[in-house]
Formats: C-alpha cells, structure tokens, sequence
C-alpha cells in the first residue's frame, strides 16, 4: 500500500502558470537537471486499455526541446517496455528504463540492454491460467515481467493479489508482486525504478546533474526514495507519498511543467 506523506509543497499547475513561479518548483532548469518521467499516469491520462493511451501532439515536440536543453538528460522510468515506449512516442526515442529497470538504454542512440531474464514457461503458465480463472483479465506479457490487468474486475483484487503471491512464493527465481492503479506486476526482485535511475545516474549525461523523477504510482516510490538520496527533487502527481517534495494535480499539470521547461 502507498505511503501517505505530507509533501512539502502541492499546486495544481494549470497550463496558464508559469512554472518557474510555483512553489517547489524554483529553479527547475534544463542545464543543471536530469529529468526523470514515469508515462502512464503521469505524462499520459491512464486509459482503460494499455493499448488506449493518447499522446497529446505537442508533447512529443516539447520532450525533445527538453532533450537538447538538457544534453540529453531525460529519460522514461516506466513500467512499459522500450519497445513499446518507442511505439508510443514514436519517432522520438528517449535514454529510458523499461519494465520497472529490466531493461535499460542510457543513450537516445543505444541499443536497449536486457537486465532481467526471461519469467519461465511455467511462470507464465501459471498467471494465464489464474487470469482465466478470474475472469478473463488482461495479462500484458512484458517478457521479464506480467502485469496483469483487473480493471474490468475490480472486486477479483484481492483473490488476485493471492493467488500471485503464492505463486511467486514458490517459484524458482525470486520474484516480487508489484501492485498498481488496477494491475499487479509478478516481476524479478532486485529491479525496480530506483535502481534505474541510481544506474542511470551513474552514466553520461546524467552523471554530476540534480535529478528530478516525476510519478504517480505505488510503483514509483523507489524512484522517489532513490532521487530524495541524490539530493533531488521528488514529484508526484494526483497524491503524495513517502520521500516527495512537490505534488501536481494531473498528467496535463506535468505537460505543462515540461513546456515549460523546454522553451
């Protein structure tokens, strides 16, 4: 469960605002941060289907204004693989981490490296088989990783919840049951937002900047504790947690900021 946190600052930014004048927000600038952006939720509306996401068409624009001012100091930390990452925001490709840091591309130009392995045949066997069961939920097959979706059953929760722990307990590899907005994630342990952006940090140009990360999730708070230790700033969005400075109110209060920024 989140863990509710009283941030130190919280506005709703609207589109008219100017960043640079919210509270919280001061001296947010392109050439001495690295910037850090979960997508769903956060850059984009959720939408009932992961396939249903809609990218505004100047948010693309506005992310790689932000890419050149800030040397290439941006990233997608997302739950999304990289491939679908660049389906989405396609043609811009961005340095980002994958699946919640199982996969990883520290550069605009690299090829993405694959951290995790494979969950097995039997893995995977399995949470079919329980998504069948509970009446036929979404299973989004991220190769390191399954999320799977109850938003069409939500009362299934908790009975979910369960059954992929239990699974998870018994499995070969260690493997940890990530929850979200309507979806658990049955991933490898050891992996997570934090350990991406702290890898992502270790490397140019990201290296000797102040990190920002920018999240709205339960799956976001180890990318949140990881930037509060570098010194940075944590921003969530629609609600605060543990380790967040400033909270915004919705994913175009975060569009606007990066306007903002990119100009």
């Amino acid at each position: 469960m989140p863990h509710a946190a009283s941030p130190r600052h919280q506005t709703s930014m609207s589109q008219g605002s100017d960043a640079t004048e919210e509270e919280g927000l001061e001296g947010l600038n392109a050439s001495a941060h690295a910037f850090f952006f979960d997508v769903d939720g956060t850059l984009l509306d959720i939408a009932d289907h992961p396939d249903g996401v809609i990218v505004p068409a100047d948010l693309a624009a506005d992310l790689n204004r932000l890419l050149e001012r800030a040397g290439g100091a941006v990233a997608f930390v997302s739950g999304r693989t990289v491939e679908r990452l660049d389906a989405i925001f396609h043609p811009l490709r961005l340095p980002a981490a994958g699946a919640h840091g199982a996969e990883m591309r520290i550069r605009s130009d690299a090829e993405t490296e694959r951290i995790s392995p494979q969950l097995s045949p039997a893995i995977r066997a399995q949470v079919l088989r329980t998504a069948r069961e509970l009446g036929d939920l979404l299973v989004e097959d991220k190769g390191a990783s399954l999320a799977i979706h109850y938003r069409s059953r939500a009362d299934a929760k908790q009975e979910l919840g369960h059954r992929l722990e239990a699974i998870a307990e018994l499995a070969a590899d260690p493997l940890t049951v990530l929850p979200g907005h309507m979806v658990f994630e049955l991933k490898h342990s050891g992996r997570d937002k934090g350990v991406a952006i702290e890898a992502l940090l270790g490397t140019s140009p990201f290296h000797g900047r102040r990190p920002v990360f920018i999240g709205d999730d339960v799956t976001d708070e180890a990318g949140f504790a990881a930037v509060r230790r570098h010194g940075g700033l944590s921003i969530a969005v629609g609600r605060p947690f543990e380790n967040v400075d400033v909270v915004l109110a919705g994913p175009a209060n975060v569009r606007a900021l990066v306007h903002r920024l990119s100009l």
